[in-house]
């Protein structure tokens, strides 16, 4: 597609369109996805038939468009946010729900579709029924994960449907150019399946791999470039598509034994986002960290938008009438959403009766076999099959892609507008959003220190004479009602369920208090990478175990990632010197513990401790000071031991940060002064060169 004026105006005005039907969708608590199809099909398909909003159509979804341009942005949004440690905590569920679920899905559906249609006069061939069987089987979680951050679903639940989306996109289209190379080349029986399971592991298997060498580059290359931060974050940035684009140029190239074989660009991709997510995003300061994560947020919202904005232009561009197939598409629908429910149950059954996991309920089970929605993925792959494939027997007007585009469309439509706008319902009426017993008391605990702080502020901004006292006195008593009766409840709470309720949510947020503590410290770089890591593994295991009603905290017990596991085994490998903890970092660890322990009971102090009591418990209140006292003691004692040991080294590491510190600090000033006009660009300049070359200084 080339850009004219008229194009990029189509771009900018779907945007905008976009931007408006975000609002209008939050306004009517309608799913945002299933609005912009509305929007897309039934407003602007008709509105760009008017010669003044002709240009609506001259930006147009193709293959290449969706595919290099679109698809890695959504690939990296979700593979980026992955916890590889939980991922690889549930990977048969997950494993097994985008692999073995896929193939019975996609066999499923052939097999129905194979028999149904001659049924209603249609002979259409095994294959090209497979080929839609494969490409209608993957599904899109967009729509279902953001109705699941309304109605508040389990962790895992969520875990399970992103999981499955984001490994089920590469199974789905390395079977697709399997079943559609057999397609073009012609079946030539047991020579042929060999090839395509050949065909499909290669591509499985080889895009995992180069998905790990690439992101291995880019992990170092972000580590070499600690001292540019700009520069960190551009990689970031370009490792998707420069990860998607080189997978599919080797694939070009890529012949074996006189056969072409693939690498899957969707599994490279996927691989590669998720290492640089867990492993390469503790290399960059946290500010920089939140940079990335807005900016592929809002890309992935940016594409999602075009996509199922221009699926109605796609439906009103199809060169056939569709009312000659109304039945073949509504056998289609009812087909999928059999084979979904096929796919699903019998699949979960077994890895309940395994017992190697966490079992999975029946209510779980319902949602998943329900919110199976298709959308970008299953629209490219229509659009990857060429427009002259020839199928034996064919004998419509219509041509196999136009055929399979149709059902394809109708499948998409359906889910939208049938399941997607239900799912919420379906999530309420299994109790998925309710709240457990802990949820309730800390909904109640964080509702009475909300009126609290409000009291705190109507007291203070009365003293300063920004509100009459007669306002003030209205405000104070209305929120000390509802401070009094919020403190009733808990009280209430505390006294008829488990009282260490109260004790889980306040080590909840004394870990909170740690993470946020620690970050800071990061970023003011008073913490190394690996000890940063090491910490952060720490306190996420401590918080999961705390959530699940584990009661005891082992200040010693830490965790390490599959992929930090993988990284530190190459490093010890390639240097053997660095293999167990420096001196560096055991001080900077006990040093971090400390100050992570004060930064705790400081807020603890600040806690009002009159209502604390009444909010947590009197007794969890008083033990979880203890521990962090305790917890304070030990890695003072340990701090002190190593500062005896290596004295010296000490004093240079704790001056090296400290200068570190107060660096960042006139850093992040001077730019405050300047944004706020106190200094010319010149002055500007010359104080942030001083800056950069006494950090030069400090960090050799």
């Amino acid at each position: 597609m080339t850009f004219t004026l008229p194009a990029l105006l189509s771009v900018f005005s779907l945007l905008a369109i976009s931007s408006a039907v975000f609002f209008l969708s939050s306004r009517l608590k309608f799913p945002y996805t299933v609005l912009l199809v509305a929007v897309g099909t039934f407003i602007l398909v008709p509105l760009s038939t008017l010669s003044p909003f002709t240009f609506l159509r001259e930006f147009t979804l193709t293959p290449e468009l969706l595919l290099y341009v679109f698809l890695p942005i959504l690939i990296f949004e979700s593979a980026y946010n992955i916890d590889i440690r939980r991922l690889f905590e549930n990977i048969r569920s997950i494993g097994a729900l985008s692999i073995i679920s896929l193939l019975l899905s996609a066999g499923f559906i052939s097999l129905m579709l194979f028999l149904l249609f001659p049924l209603v006069g249609l002979q259409i061939s095994f294959l090209l029924c497979f080929l839609f069987g494969a490409l209608i089987s993957a599904t899109d979680p967009v729509a279902v994960l953001a109705l699941f951050k309304e109605v508040g679903a389990p962790r895992r639940l969520t875990l399970l449907f992103e999981g499955e989306s984001i490994f089920n996109d590469g199974t789905a289209v390395a079977l697709f150019l399997v079943v559609l190379g057999i397609a073009e080349h012609g079946w030539h029986g047991s020579e042929s399946i060999l090839w395509g399971v050949l065909d499909f592991s290669v591509m499985v298997f080889g895009g995992i791999i180069l998905g790990i060498i690439i992101s291995a580059f880019f992990v170092k290359a972000i580590d070499h470039a600690r001292s540019n931060e700009f520069v960190q974050i551009a990689l970031m940035i370009v490792l998707a598509h420069f990860t998607f684009l080189l997978s599919d140029y080797i694939s070009e190239h890529f012949f074996w034994f006189g056969h072409h074989f693939h690498l899957s660009a969707i599994i490279s991709t996927t691989i590669a986002s998720m290492v640089i997510g867990n492993y390469g995003r503790a290399k960059i300061l946290p500010h920089a960290q939140e940079f990335v994560e807005k900016f592929w947020t809002e890309s992935a919202f940016l594409a999602n938008s075009l996509v199922f904005l221009l699926i109605g232009f796609i439906f009103a561009a199809l060169p056939i009438s569709l009312l000659p197939f109304s039945i073949p598409i509504i056998i289609a629908v009812l087909v999928v959403a059999v084979a979904r429910a096929f796919s699903i149950y019998p699949v979960v059954w077994i890895l309940n009766k395994m017992k190697k996991e966490d079992f999975i309920p029946f209510s779980w089970q319902h949602l998943l076999a329900w919110g199976s929605l298709r959308g970008a993925l299953a629209i490219t792959m229509v659009l990857l099959i060429p427009d002259d494939l020839y199928v034996s027997g064919w004998s419509f007007e219509s041509t196999p892609k136009e055929f399979i585009l149709a059902l394809t469309i109708g499948c998409i439509f359906t889910t939208l507008f049938l399941k997607a706008t239900t799912i919420t319902w379906l999530a309420r009426k299994l109790n998925i959003g309710s709240l457990s017993e802990m949820e309730k008391l800390e909904y109640q605990e964080a509702n009475a220190l909300l009126h609290l702080q409000a009291l705190e502020r109507i007291e203070r901004f009365s003293k300063k004479g920004y509100i009459e006292p007669s306002t003030a006195n209205v405000l104070k008593k209305e929120h000390k009602e509802k401070f009094k009766k919020a403190c009733s409840l808990c009280v209430k709470k505390l006294e008829t369920e488990d009282t260490l309720l109260g004790e889980r949510i306040l080590r909840l947020y004394a870990i909170g208090v740690e993470r946020e503590t620690l970050d800071t410290l990061y970023d003011f770089s008073e913490v190394n990478e690996r000890v940063y890591r090491r910490v952060l593994a720490k306190l996420t295991l401590q918080y999961e175990r705390t959530e699940l009603g584990n009661q005891e905290i082992d200040p010693s017990e830490e965790i390490i990632d599959p992929i930090s596991r993988l990284f530190h085994w190459i490093s010890g490998m390639l240097n053997a010197k660095k293999r167990g903890p420096s001196t560096e970092d055991r001080y900077l660890y006990y040093r971090t513990q400390t100050i992570l322990s004060r930064a705790v009971l400081r807020a603890l102090r600040h806690m009002d401790e009159e209502h604390a009591p009444l909010l947590f418990g009197k007794k969890s209140f008083v033990h979880i000071r203890e521990i962090y006292e305790i917890f304070l003691a030990g890695s003072q004692e340990k701090m002190k031991a190593v500062t005896k040991e290596i004295s010296e080294e000490a004093k240079i590491l704790s001056e090296r940060f400290a200068r570190r510190s107060l660096l960042e600090t006139e850093s992040r000033l001077l730019e405050e002064l300047f944004h706020r006009s106190m200094m010319t660009p010149k002055v500007y300049i010359a104080l942030k060169e001083n800056i950069e070359r006494e950090s030069d200084v400090v960090l050799q």
